[in-house]
């Protein structure tokens, strides 16, 4: 082990978790795997265009990761307004 080379890097990681993700589950399964489809597609843009990586996405979960604590601050919000804006035009019942 000593003699294995450490590679050591310093990044941002973003966790984001869907809410109210089981009881939208527990009401229409089908329709709550179509939205978050759509929310995924929308926070992988963002995070993207702040110069960041989806790492992965389990369940209602997704994982990202950027170089710059700035980027992922920036990304974060950028998440919420683009989700407030899609939700903006979803029946209650499917926001997400």
């Amino acid at each position: 082990m000593a003699d294995e080379a450490l590679s050591r890097r310093l990044v941002a990681v973003l966790s984001v978790d869907a809410v109210d993700y089981s009881r939208l589950m527990q009401q229409d399964d089908a329709q709550t795997v179509q939205t978050l489809k759509k929310c995924r597609e929308i926070i992988s843009r963002v995070v993207q265009d702040h110069a960041g990586r989806v790492v992965d996405s389990p369940g209602d979960n997704l994982l990202a990761e950027f170089s710059s604590v700035v980027d992922a601050v920036k990304s974060a919000l950028a998440m919420q307004m683009a989700l407030e804006k899609f939700n903006a035009t979803a029946p209650e019942t499917e926001q997400m």
